[in-house]
């Protein structure tokens, strides 16, 4: 077994840079949204409050789905790490499906905000969630579609577990664990605090 994780190992150092200069920018990026969203989280235009609006019990669901997703992808990595092709193809589907569930249920509450009339255009305060929120989302969205292209990379293209794919799944993996990380901010600074 310390044969095959040292053969996964091979991890070409220039990729892991150039993604983490990837997710440093990223990082810049939300910074920015929640600054913005500091500043306005209390401009409510007469329009209603998170108090009013957050449905924890949801997004306390959102949110078990998303660490749940970020365990999942981490067992896929150690399917990488083993050279185990259908552990990671398994991991991986696991991980899609929370991930998926976690977009279902935002934009499920985006809609249901947007029917209440609290949609961005109602406050700066609405304005800046949206903004955050649907950011992040979008994020998502993008890693489960990245995460597609790589089942099936690994699914129709590869016989194993290649050192080019190991690449790509490792940068994978730091995106995904980034937005949660990422997630547990905006849960605790625009919900959590929110509905204070």
């Amino acid at each position: 077994m310390s044969d095959a994780i040292h053969r996964a190992d091979h991890v070409k150092p220039e990729t892991v840079f150039g993604f983490w200069v990837y997710i440093m920018t990223d990082c810049m990026i939300f910074a920015s949204l929640f600054a913005v969203f500091a500043v306005q989280r209390t401009q409510y235009a007469g329009g209603p409050t998170g108090r009013e609006l957050f449905d924890l019990n949801s997004t306390l669901l959102e949110t078990l789905l998303l660490l749940l997703s970020s365990a999942s992808c981490g067992f896929a990595m150690i399917g990488v790490h083993l050279r185990r092709k259908n552990q990671v193809l398994v991991w991986l589907m696991i991980t899609f499906c929370l991930g998926a569930g976690f977009v279902g249920l935002e934009v499920s509450e985006f809609i249901k905000l947007a029917g209440e009339n609290a949609g961005p255009g109602r406050s700066a305060f609405l304005s800046a969630f949206f903004t955050l929120v649907g950011t992040h989302g979008l994020h998502v969205t993008a890693g489960l579609a990245w995460l597609l292209v790589l089942a099936g990379e690994l699914l129709f293209v590869r016989k194993s577990v290649t050192n080019q794919l190991s690449n790509r799944l490792l940068a994978f993996s730091l995106f995904w664990h980034f937005l949660d990380i990422i997630w547990i901010c905006v849960f605790t600074f625009v919900y959590l605090i929110g509905v204070l």
